[in-house]
C-alpha cells in the first residue's frame, strides 16, 4: 500500500520517544529525591541510635561507679567500725561519689515515652534495607562510581587520621600510666617500714593492679602499631590523591582526554593501599606467636 504524503509517523514516533524519555527522567528524578530523603532519614536515625548508646554507656558507667563507691564505703565502715575517725572521711568521699554518679545516671537515662534501644535498632535496620533496595534500582555507571570514589577518598584519609590519633592518644596515656605507676609503687613501698594493713599497702596493691592492667592492654591491643599503620596508609592515599590531581608520578603519562584511564589507575592504587591496611589490621588482631605485621613501626 503506497504511503500517504500526509502520514506523519516519523514525527509521532519521535514525539513518543521524547515523551518516554521525559517520563524516564521524571521517574529517575523522583527516585533520586526519594533516595536522598531515605539517606537523610537513615543518617538521622543512626545519629539518634548513636546518642542513645552513648547515654546508656554513661548510665552504665555511673551505676558502676555508684556500686563501687557504695561497696567500698560499706567494706571500709565494717573494717574500721571501732574507729569512727577512720571510716568517716572515706564514707563521706564514697557518699559524694555515690550522689554524683546517681545524678549523672538520672540525667543520662532515657526520658519516659522515648523509643527503646531495640526499637531504634530495628528502625535503623529497616531504613538500611529500604535504602539498599533503592540503591539497587539506581545503579550508577562505572564512570560515575569512579568519580564518587575519588570524592570519597578525602573522607577515607580523614577517617584513618582520626583513628590514628585516637590510638596514639590511648597508647600514650597507658604508657604514661605505666611509667608513673611504676615510679609511685617504688616510692610508696620505700615509705612502708611496718608489716601492717596500712594505707601504703593498699596503695601499692591498687597501683600495681592498675599498672599491670595498663601494660596488658598496651601489649594486647597494640595501640601504637595500629596508629602507625593507619597514619602510613593515610599518607599513602594522600600522596596518590595529590599525584592524581597534579598529574605527576604514575599519572604523568595520561593526556587530558584520558581522565577515565587515570581515574581507573587511581582507584586501583587506593584500593591496594586499603587492602594492605586491612591485611595489617588482621595480622595485628592475631596472637603474637602466629603472625606479625610485615613491617614493624619504629621504636617510640
Amino acid at each position: 500500500m503506497p504511503r500517504s504524503l500526509d502520514d506523519d509517523a516519523p514525527r509521532r514516533l519521535n514525539d513518543a520517544e521524547e515523551q518516554v524519555s521525559a517520563e524516564q527522567r521524571q521517574a529517575k528524578a523522583k527516585d533520586q529525591a526519594t533516595l536522598s530523603e531515605l539517606r537523610l532519614k537513615a543518617r538521622r536515625m543512626e545519629r539518634s541510635l548513636a546518642r542513645r548508646r552513648r547515654r546508656l554507656r554513661v548510665v552504665h558507667l555511673a551505676l558502676t561507679v555508684a556500686s563501687v563507691a557504695f561497696l567500698t564505703g560499706l567494706a571500709w565502715t565494717v573494717q574500721a567500725w571501732d574507729s569512727p575517725s577512720r571510716f568517716l572521711p572515706v564514707d563521706i568521699i564514697c557518699g559524694t561519689l555515690l550522689l554524683i554518679a546517681g545524678a549523672v545516671a538520672l540525667l543520662a537515662a532515657p526520658r519516659r515515652g522515648s523509643l527503646s534501644l531495640a526499637k531504634l535498632e530495628d528502625m535503623v535496620e529497616t531504613n538500611r534495607d529500604v535504602l539498599r533496595f533503592f540503591n539497587s534500582r539506581n545503579h550508577p555507571t562505572l564512570e560515575e562510581r569512579r568519580s564518587l570514589y575519588r570524592e570519597d577518598v578525602a573522607g577515607v584519609i580523614e577517617q584513618h587520621r582520626d583513628d590514628s590519633r585516637k590510638y596514639r592518644l590511648v597508647h600514650n596515656t597507658l604508657q604514661n600510666l605505666v611509667m608513673i605507676g611504676s615510679a609511685a609503687t617504688t616510692t610508696v613501698a620505700a615509705l612502708d617500714t611496718r608489716n601492717q594493713f596500712t594505707w601504703q599497702n593498699i596503695t601499692i596493691v591498687a597501683i600495681g593492679f592498675t599498672v599491670t592492667l595498663a601494660a596488658a592492654f598496651t601489649g594486647y591491643y597494640k595501640y601504637r602499631e595500629r596508629s602507625y599503620f593507619l597514619l602510613q596508609t593515610a599518607d599513602a592515599i594522600e600522596e596518590e590523591a595529590n599525584a592524581f590531581a597534579l598529574g605527576v608520578g604514575p599519572y604523568s603519562d595520561f593526556a587530558a582526554d584520558q581522565e577515565q584511564q587515570a581515574l581507573k589507575l587511581f582507584t586501583q592504587r587506593v584500593e591496594d593501599h586499603r587492602n594492605e591496611q586491612r591485611r595489617r589490621q588482621q595480622q595485628l588482631d592475631q596472637p603474637s606467636d602466629q603472625a606479625a605485621p610485615s613491617s614493624q613501626p619504629p621504636a617510640a
